[in-house]
């Protein structure tokens, strides 16, 4: 059966599998890049760069990796080579709106080289990510409520965007969270907060065009505040964490025709939980089996276990040692381990996870970081 299950994945899919088992068996450490938080109290100065031993999960300390503002998402290219990130500022060049930011990438050394920056159209972009041809970048504007496509110049760096959208509604405001593209390219997939929706747009990646899908959005319940989403592995489903009600949706998703159909909504917070709370973060365990979500005010990592025939969820526990405003977490694409950004906690911690349980054991790894907001792996060459 498992071989069933396996071969009924996207190619997209089965490709991140190979790649997963390719660095069990030789891979002894990843290179761990973090965005960060520039303004405000803190002192960073950028992207970080720290270096995670798989068989231990302790991360040597943290060096500046490339110097820039306010880079609080960050995006690899799939051929590894390149790495961009969101400047998440509400003026650039003069004009209302943010910058992305392209890096070249030595996957040996660790090493970021700028290589240009663009316009993200709007103001505050907070999401930056690159669609599986890697033909080009994707941002989202949480202050402009917008999103914008750069293409990917031969050498790495961006052009001038080649689609913006501005959404708007009545008497709301939108706030632009994450875009991302589904397994096979098609469809690029939008979270925006403020209109409590998730946009589908049709994807033509060799133009750098996104149009509405038909229809071209699922609501979720007023007041939702759908933030980021993760696709499960086998292609079928998507789960969205809803920041401003603390919920975890499950949605089926239609890869041939680009619909989502709201299957469940269940609660990220324990049911005695009396305090403020917001969500951040979503992610799927490699292996499909477990769905985590961060809680910001409660302080922890929620964990859910999917029903991978249904996509239907079922809470099995929260962790909450080390964690403080976890605005990002990322797995590593060996499912051994959990990193948790904590953004006014100024550190990642390091949790491992039990591949039977998918619960996450604290460790005693520990890396100071200012404000960091984003953490991303990349196998060493």
């Amino acid at each position: 059966m498992r071989f069933l299950y396996v071969v009924l994945l996207p190619l997209a899919a089965l490709l991140a599998v190979g790649e997963t088992t390719a660095q069990k068996a030789d891979s002894k450490s990843m290179w761990v890049y973090i965005g960060t938080g520039t303004g405000g109290k803190g002192k960073s100065k950028g992207i970080y760069r720290s270096e995670l031993d798989l068989a231990t999960g302790k991360l040597s300390p943290a060096v500046v990796a490339a110097e820039t503002t306010s880079p609080t998402f960050v995006a690899l290219h799939p051929n590894k080579k390149f790495l961009y990130c969101v400047n998440e500022v509400n003026m650039f060049d003069g004009k209302a709106a943010g910058a992305v930011s392209a890096f070249s990438l030595d996957a040996a050394s660790g090493d970021l080289k700028f290589l240009n920056q663009e316009s993200s159209g709007g103001p505050g972009p907070c999401h930056v990510s690159v669609d599986r041809s890697g033909k080009n970048v994707m941002a989202a504007n949480y202050a402009g409520g917008s999103i914008c496509v750069l293409p990917i110049r031969p050498d790495g760096s961006l052009a001038p965007a080649s689609t913006f959208i501005q959404h708007k509604e009545p008497n709301k405001a939108a706030k632009g969270h994450s875009i991302q593209a589904d397994f096979n390219n098609r469809f690029a997939l939008v979270t925006d907060l403020g209109l409590d929706k998730v946009f589908v747009y049709r994807l033509d990646a060799d133009k750098g065009k996104l149009e509405p899908n038909d229809p071209p959005s699922t609501a979720l319940p007023a007041g939702s505040g759908p933030r980021h989403l993760a696709i499960h592995p086998n292609g079928k489903f998507v789960y969205v964490i809803d920041e401003l009600n603390s919920t975890m949706t499950a949605m089926a998703y239609n890869a041939e025709k680009g619909t989502l159909n709201i299957l469940e909504t269940l609660s990220t917070l324990p049911k005695d939980f009396n305090g403020k709370n917001s969500c951040a973060e979503v992610e799927i365990h490699p292996s499909g089996k477990f769905l985590y979500g961060s809680n910001r005010g409660h302080n922890s990592i929620a964990l859910f276990a999917i029903d991978p025939a249904t996509g239907k969820m079922n809470f099995v526990a929260h962790q909450t040692k080390g964690i403080n405003t976890p605005r990002n977490f990322a797995i590593d694409p060996t499912g051994t381990y959990l990193l948790a950004a904590n953004q006014n906690g100024n550190d990642v911690v390091v949790f491992r996870i039990d591949g039977n349980t998918g619960e996450l054991t604290p460790t005693d790894n520990r890396l100071e970081v200012a404000s960091p907001q984003c953490v991303i792996y990349l196998a060493k060459s």
